[in-house]
């Protein structure tokens, strides 16, 4: 498993202002989305490329382009709605899929309730956005979905990570590769991320 922890003090500064309780959502919701354009272009330095001839004003040229098809992105329900935007900004040609995914409050188990994915996964870079990673259920739920559909190059972003999500993903799905911009202390009692960025779905769309 590959795991980066992004230190950009740019990024850290929004992650600051996220965690922040006086941000209400349209702030919330815009860095969010800044957040998540930083941290889409740490995770895909990795893409495969291949050189292209072009014609530039002065003459002919060899010039590197993203190789194959061109990457998806899956966003789990509902945090990573709006984180969706950020990957496409730097891959605006990207294929869309949709995971809706819980956990449940009792068991902490996955559980899904919708998925709709890109075709052509097995030929696809795979990038799964969510907002914490935090037990590491609801992301290998999404995993093991995505694998079964074909997905063979996962990528998965979180803002915050927890160390007990990441050692869960690494058990299930050590061949994913994790991007996020913050190792937070741990899980408390309830299995939420601390000190995290509290109730998201509030948060982000004004809803519990």
């Amino acid at each position: 498993m590959s795991l980066t922890i992004v230190n950009h003090p740019c990024l850290q500064h929004k992650i600051t202002l996220l965690r922040d309780a006086a941000t209400e959502s349209a702030a919330f919701r815009a860095l969010l989305l800044e957040v998540t354009q930083l941290l889409a272009y740490e995770a895909t330095r990795e893409l495969p490329m291949e050189d292209a001839r072009i014609h530039t004003p002065l003459g002919d040229t060899q010039s590197p382009v993203l190789s194959g098809l061109k990457p998806a992105v899956v966003a789990l329900m509902r945090a990573g709605l709006g984180m969706a935007d950020g990957v496409l900004r730097l891959l605006p040609s990207a294929p869309l899929g949709h995971i809706g995914v819980y956990r449940d409050p009792q068991t902490r188990e996955a559980k899904t309730y919708y998925c709709k994915l890109p075709d052509e996964l097995s030929e696809r870079s795979v990038i799964v956005v969510d907002a914490v990673l935090a037990t590491g259920n609801t992301a290998a739920a999404a995993c093991d979905l995505l694998k079964k559909a074909g997905a063979k190059t996962l990528v998965y972003i979180s803002v915050l990570a927890a160390p007990e999500g990441i050692a869960r993903l690494h058990e299930l799905h050590p061949d994913v590769s994790i991007t996020c911009g913050h190792l937070d202390e741990s899980l408390n009692e309830d299995g939420f991320i601390v000190p995290g960025l509290g109730d998201l779905g509030r948060r982000l769309f004004g809803t519990a």
